[in-house]
C-alpha cells in the first residue's frame, strides 16, 4: 500500500484513466462538496507532482516541479492550511519536505516520509526505515514513538488533540492498525483484519477511516462500530474525511495498480462522485 510507494513510483506501469462501473452502493445521503481544497499525488504530467482541485472539480493546478526523475507524493495539509508537507525523492534520497499551499518555494526537513503535522503545527511525525519518528521543527529534536518489536511501521496520524498518533504494522500474517501515545508508550490494537492501515483521524476524533486490501471502512478509535464506507467494484484506498467530517475523498482503481482517480463519498456511505480524470491521482488531503 503506501509504505511501498516510494519505492515503486518510478516504475509503476500505468494505463490510461477508465470510468469505474459502480453498483451496489450503500443506502446514503448525497455528497456534500463543502469548500476548501484537496492536494493529491499525480502523474498526469509524467513524473509524480503534488497538485491542486476544488472539492468541486475546477481549478485544477500543479504545484511541484523538478527533474524528470525527481518525484513527489504524500502531501498533507498544515492545520492552519497554509503549508503543505510531502515525500520526494528531490536529490536522489527520499525525504520529507514542505512548501507554501501555493508550491512556491519547497524546503526540505529531514530524510523519511508519510510525515504529518500535530495539530499545533510545530511538530511532525515521519517515517524512518519502517519505524516512526516525532520531530519539533523548531529543534529538529526527535523521539522514536514506534514501539518496540513493531518491524515495518507506517502511515503515521496525529490525533486532533495531539494526545495519540494512529499507524499501521505490518507482519507476515498481514496488517494491523494500532493507536500509540504520541509521547511513547504501549500501543493499543485497533483493527487487524483483512490488511487494515493508512488510519486517519476525523476532524473532531471520534472516528477514523481507514483501508483494506480492497475497501474504505470507519471505524472508533476502541475498534467499535467498524462500519464499510465502499463495497462495490475495483480497489479503494487513501481516504480522508473533509474538513467538516462529512465526506471522504479517496482514491479508486480497477486494480490495485491503477490508474487511480480520486472520488468522494458520504462519510456515511452512498453514491460515490468522480473528481478527477486523467493520469494516476492518489494520496489526497482535504482542507
Amino acid at each position: 500500500m503506501r509504505s511501498m510507494m516510494m519505492a515503486t513510483v518510478a516504475t509503476l506501469a500505468l494505463g490510461p484513466a477508465a470510468v469505474m462501473a459502480i453498483a451496489g452502493q450503500p443506502a446514503g445521503g448525497d455528497v456534500e462538496r463543502g469548500v476548501g481544497r484537496i492536494v493529491f499525488s499525480s502523474n498526469r504530467s509524467g513524473p509524480w507532482r503534488i497538485w491542486a482541485v476544488c472539492p468541486d472539480g475546477s481549478d485544477l493546478r500543479e504545484l511541484t516541479n523538478g527533474k524528470t526523475d525527481e518525484h513527489d507524493v504524500d502531501p498533507v495539509f498544515s492545520p492552519d492550511g497554509k503549508q503543505i508537507l510531502f515525500s520526494s525523492t528531490r536529490g536522489g534520497t527520499t525525504g520529507v519536505w514542505r512548501m507554501p499551499a501555493d508550491g512556491s518555494q519547497v524546503e526540505r526537513i529531514c530524510d523519511g516520509d508519510q510525515a504529518e503535522w500535530s495539530p499545533d503545527g510545530k511538530s511532525i511525525v515521519l517515517r524512518r526505515g519502517e519505524q516512526l519518528f516525532t520531530r519539533e521543527l523548531s529543534t529538529a529534536a526527535e523521539k522514536r514513538v514506534s514501539p518496540d518489536g513493531f518491524p515495518h511501521c507506517s502511515g503515521p496520524a496525529w490525533s486532533p488533540d495531539g494526545k495519540t498518533i494512529a499507524f499501521a504494522c505490518r507482519w507476515q500474517s498481514g496488517n494491523a492498525v494500532f493507536l500509540v501515545a504520541a509521547a511513547g508508550g504501549e500501543p493499543l490494537k485497533v483493527y487487524d483484519k483483512q490488511g487494515a492501515c493508512e488510519p486517519h483521524w476525523s476532524p473532531d476524533g471520534k472516528r477514523l477511516v481507514y483501508e483494506t486490501e480492497t475497501h474504505i471502512f470507519t471505524i472508533d478509535p476502541d475498534g467499535k462500530k467498524n462500519r464499510p464506507v465502499t463495497f462495490f467494484g475495483g480497489v479503494q484506498r487513501y481516504g480522508r474525511f473533509s474538513p467538516d467530517g462529512k465526506t471522504i475523498v479517496f482514491c479508486q482503481g480497477a486494480t490495485e495498480r491503477g490508474p487511480w482517480e480520486l472520488y468522494l463519498i458520504p462519510a456515511a456511505g452512498g453514491e460515490p462522485q468522480k473528481l478527477t480524470d486523467g493520469g494516476s491521482d492518489m494520496n489526497p488531503d482535504w482542507k
